[in-house]
């Protein structure tokens, strides 16, 4: 079965938004992996939480911020089709 993504979200600081974003981006690169992704309003004030089948694996608090959309993908990559390429979000920088 499909894993389902779920985003949780406070809407009272605003970060709909950024959950619309963020699930449009997973839904429209793993398209054919995913069963869905769903937004969820947080009743917590300052949470954002991005489960996958209930299981937290972002966490804003824990995290110490957002997570980057291509490091986001990578993560929900690694767990729900390990061997997709992500095309130009696999390119890392060699400083």
């Amino acid at each position: 079965m499909k894993p389902t993504i779920t985003i949780e979200y406070c809407p009272k600081c605003g970060w709909m938004l950024r959950s619309v974003y963020l699930a449009s981006e997973l839904l429209t690169t793993f398209n054919d992996e995913l069963n869905g992704v769903m937004l969820r309003p947080s009743e917590t004030e300052g949470k954002f939480t991005i489960y996958i089948d209930g299981h937290p694996v972002i966490d804003r608090k824990t995290d110490g911020g957002f997570p980057e959309i291509t490091a986001l993908k990578r993560l929900i990559r690694d767990h729900v089709a390990p061997d997709k390429l992500l095309g130009h979000s696999e390119k890392t920088t060699n400083k």
